[in-house]
């Protein structure tokens, strides 16, 4: 099998990583790209390891002073399983942390899913959902979710639908609410904490 060379000296600075992971998602399992630059591409090597766990190998042939050359090897055809997180690590007590206190990093993926942390009497305003469903599971203390017709008492183990576009809001009880979202990908979604 020939390996695929593609030099990125002359590429522009913000095209470079997108140009090679392009060109590493078109390879066959097995087959390698040669990566032609003027320098160790060390931030390239953390992006592949955090999008490619044990899914590629990387070899380096030159080691510069002005050419560096590193064959890089496809070694499964996606991305592969893992554990991201326990979230027995993160689930406890934090009254000094609000919002997001986890979310998924990966660049190449259709979901987006993170861990919500509200200290206890903190809320999330009344407001409409986005455009898709979302599911919780409640991993920590109580709250309420308000609902258009309702409350919903929330505690740790419950696993939640809020279908899309409707009305919520969220008020921790008196030991924090911390629960996973899960849901489609979307850019911009923020919340509103109160």
């Amino acid at each position: 099998m020939t390996d695929v060379e593609i030099d990125v000296r002359s590429i522009p600075k913000p095209q470079k990583h997108p140009e090679i992971f392009r060109a590493f998602g078109e390879l066959d399992v097995n087959a390698s790209l040669v990566l032609v630059n003027n320098h160790d591409p060390r931030h390239l090597r953390d992006e592949f390891t955090a999008e490619f766990p044990d899914g590629f190998g990387w070899t380096y042939l030159d080691r510069g002073p002005k050419e560096w050359r590193i064959r890089i090897t496809k070694l499964a055809s996606t991305s592969l399983p893992r554990i991201l997180v326990d979230t027995n690590t993160l689930t406890g007590q934090l009254p000094d942390v609000s919002g997001a206190i986890w979310k998924l990093q990966m660049t190449e993926r259709d979901l987006d899913a993170n861990v919500v942390n509200l200290s206890a009497g903190q809320t999330i305003d009344r407001h409409q959902g986005p455009d898709l469903d979302v599911l919780i599971h409640v991993l920590y203390g109580d709250g309420r979710l308000q609902t258009e017709r309702g409350e919903i008492a929330l505690a740790a183990g419950m696993l939640v639908w809020l279908p899309k576009r409707s009305q919520r809001a969220f008020a921790a009880g008196t030991s924090g609410l911390q629960y996973l979202s899960v849901h489609p990908r979307r850019t911009g979604l923020l919340l509103q904490l109160g």
